[in-house]
């Protein structure tokens, strides 16, 4: 139940010569202060109109508006509050988390059209770092945000199997490379000869052409080139795949650049058949001057194809083969321009569709201020995070409930959530330095607390014993601890959906949080299992805040352990 929409309704009985009903349900705002009501319209934009002082205006009001769902009404200054009839409120929105359980917060406006999502896309033959982590989780936990709105999503691990630095890394493992080696212990040594190659290559300009030249190869075919590439993908996928069984991800489509190869010419095609393909000094390139972006240069003066060609081949190829309604890129910031310039050539090809092709930037993680770059050598591998995280939380479990069940796979649940739960939590385009001990803690603004809190609703039910909740039953509460969290509950689907419309999970992870604390609040203050005539409504409550914390944690690709 959204509870502004009645408000809105009766204010537009009354405004409706002056502002339209979408106008008013804008304007409705949450008062800073619970005491001064549950919601608030302001009359500033109505003071020229009327020629009142906004305050008068607001007097008036009071005297006109009245809905079954509104309780009082108060003027504070320039504002008109409104205090909720929390009887009715509370029944409504238990009663419905009762009957919708885990669907509570669907939306259908999506109609099952199709949305790749394309996340992740790690380089085969490096290691799965820190860095990868942000596309990974940000880009499946909007997968699972586009699905509660009625979506079929896609998702596909476009993996960085392509590109010169092939090449160079086929240079690498010829000059120092050991099959022994690389098979004992494939992605650790394959990112030693990568490292190695830029530390030598730094001093020998040679190897840089000798590089260039061996991804040339493998473009044309070339059987050597060609086996030591399959080799290195193989084994990368093998290591991607036990990282993401651990983040409880899987996958649609694993197809990456490599799979685009045989599909550039049609896109190159197409684009001299629409005189959109320009030389300059020897290379081939779209003026883009009129969206005030530099040219794309589509293929090198050498023949070689460049990112934005296979990328103008993945687009037409999932436009054709998924029809998609919207078409998401979970890639840094850093490459806002490539994409801008990808929307820009497919505009000058005369494709509308490239409108709903949406890049879904994120700024960085840093680990001491300084960014993580596995060219350098400076990684963070993402397996060690998960595994120190989960140890932490193993550590902590013990402290508290040492004689708990199912400890090795609850701490699993409980760290790997917290590194997934501190990424999302934080707003999508900013940067965020990472430390292990700020992100395991079952205190303050973290996964683990969330998860912790439904826990202790679980061990209440627990301990209430065989219960069945009917819908048709009447479960009210209208105490101020009970109104905080009927109010965070009934504020779920709304959550959602802005998450959906901002492309932005950390408004699901701050609606968890928010609804965890007032949870506790209720907890420390109201005694459930007391026999009391608010009992089962109580415990109603406890039961509606499970199931809506599991369901967000669910959305943030986060597991809820039952006990912790």
């Amino acid at each position: 139940m959204d509870y502004k929409k009645p408000v809105a309704q009766a204010l537009h009985e009354t405004l409706k010569e002056d502002l339209s009903y979408d106008e008013i349900y804008s304007l409705l705002e949450k008062p800073k202060m619970a005491a001064h009501g549950d919601l608030a319209f302001p009359t500033f934009s109505l003071a020229k109109l009327y020629r009142k002082s906004p305050a008068q205006i607001a007097g008036d009001l009071k005297e006109s508006v009245t809905a079954p769902i509104i309780k009082d009404s108060e003027t504070v200054g320039p504002y008109l509050n409104f205090f909720l009839d929390k009887t009715l409120i509370s029944r409504e929105v238990l009663n419905e988390v009762l009957d919708q359980k885990d669907k509570y917060g669907s939306h259908t406006i999506g109609e099952n059209k199709n949305v790749p999502v394309d996340m992740s896309s790690p380089n085969i033959a490096k290691p799965m770092s820190l860095g990868h982590l942000r596309s990974t989780v940000i880009g499946n936990s909007l997968s699972e945000i586009f699905t509660k709105m009625g979506y079929n999503t896609i998702k596909i691990n476009h993996i960085g199997d392509w590109g010169t630095q092939f090449g160079k890394l086929i240079v690498a493992y010829k000059r120092w490379g050991h099959e022994e080696e690389v098979r004992a212990n494939p992605i650790s040594e394959l990112l030693r000869l990568y490292v190695k190659f830029h530390a030598e290559a730094e001093t020998d300009i040679e190897l840089e052409n000798e590089g260039r030249l061996w991804f040339r190869k493998l473009e044309e075919g070339n059987e050597e080139a060609w086996e030591l590439w399959t080799w290195f993908r193989e084994e990368s996928l093998k290591e991607f795949k036990k990282i993401y069984t651990r983040l409880n991800i899987s996958f649609d489509s694993y197809s990456g650049e490599a799979f685009y190869n045989d599909k550039m010419d049609k896109v190159i095609d197409l684009l001299e058949e629409k005189n959109l393909l320009s030389v300059n000094r020897g290379a081939h390139i779209v003026d883009l001057d009129k969206y005030n972006l530099n040219p794309a240069l589509i293929k090198k003066s050498d023949g070689a194809t460049l990112y934005i060609t296979r990328d103008l081949a993945a687009a037409f190829y999932r436009k054709e083969n998924y029809n998609f309604a919207h078409s998401l890129y979970v890639v840094g910031q850093e490459q806002s321009n490539h994409f801008n310039q990808l929307k820009a050539v497919l505009k000058e090809m005369g494709y509308d569709w490239a409108d709903d092709i949406h890049h879904i930037p994120f700024g960085l993680i840093t680990q001491g201020g300084r960014k993580l770059s596995t060219r350098k050598g400076q990684v963070v591998l993402l397996e060690e995070v998960l595994n120190e995280a989960v140890e932490q939380a193993k550590k902590q479990i013990n402290e508290k409930n040492p004689e708990i069940e199912n400890k090795d796979e609850i701490a699993e649940q409980v760290g790997v959530g917290a590194v997934v739960f501190h990424d999302l939590k934080n707003d999508r385009l900013n940067s965020f330095d990472f430390t292990i001990e700020e992100v395991v803690q079952f205190e303050g603004e973290t996964g683990p607390y969330v998860q912790y809190t439904r826990a202790r609703g679980m061990s209440i039910l627990r301990k209430a014993g065989q219960m069945t909740f009917d819908p048709a039953d009447t479960y009210s509460l209208t105490d101020e601890y009970s109104w905080d969290v009927i109010k965070l509950i009934q504020e779920m689907p709304e959550a959602v959906m802005r998450a959906y419309n901002k492309f932005e999970p950390s408004v699901i992870a701050k609606h968890a949080i928010s609804l965890a604390q007032a949870f506790n609040r209720f907890y420390a203050n109201v005694r459930v299992l007391d026999e009391h005539e608010e009992k089962n409504s109580r415990l109603a409550l406890v039961y509606a805040v499970t199931e809506v914390i599991k369901e967000d944690l669910r959305l943030l690709g986060v597991q809820s352990p039952n006990q912790m």
